[in-house]
């Protein structure tokens, strides 16, 4: 098993496991690797430093460690993943017929509840001219069914 570190175009951070180097590069070829967070499929591998263990080898002295940070701004990957999946579990998914679900609760015609769904951006932009609050939410494809 190989387990590589990946980015994808927009800059985030994951890892891959898979039966060896030869099959990451086949499903790379394939499009068949994304980005758990944003979907994107233009993926690349990020150099690695092999993990030996060897018996009687010491721990790295304070010295000798460096620690790295995240990039400013950028959520950690994990994070953000618990996040889209409580926010999943805590909706109701309308599908496409979010703007008119949105208008019925807003205009008091429906129970306010949490809802998600799809809306194009004239749709979205026309609700928030009603003083209807929307957030965009992409959910990568993923996310959506479940996990096994």
């Amino acid at each position: 098993m190989k387990v590589l570190d990946l980015r994808c175009a927009q800059g985030h951070g994951f890892e891959g496991w898979f039966a060896s180097g030869d099959a990451f590069e086949l499903q790379l070829a394939a499009g068949l690797v994304e980005c758990p967070i944003c979907g994107e499929r233009d993926v690349i591998k990020l150099l690695a430093a092999p993990r030996l263990n060897l018996s009687g080898a010491q721990e790295p002295r304070a010295s000798q460690q460096v620690a790295a940070t995240p990039d400013a701004g950028v959520p950690d990957a994990a994070h953000w993943m618990r996040a889209i999946r409580e926010v999943m579990a805590r909706t109701e998914d309308v599908g496409e017929r979010f703007a008119d679900e949105a208008r019925k609760m807003h205009y008091g015609e429906a129970e306010e509840r949490g809802i998600r769904g799809r809306a194009t951006r004239a749709q979205a932009e026309a609700l928030v001219e009603e003083g209807i609050d929307v957030m965009p939410l992409p959910v990568p494809d993923a996310l959506k069914e479940t996990l096994q």
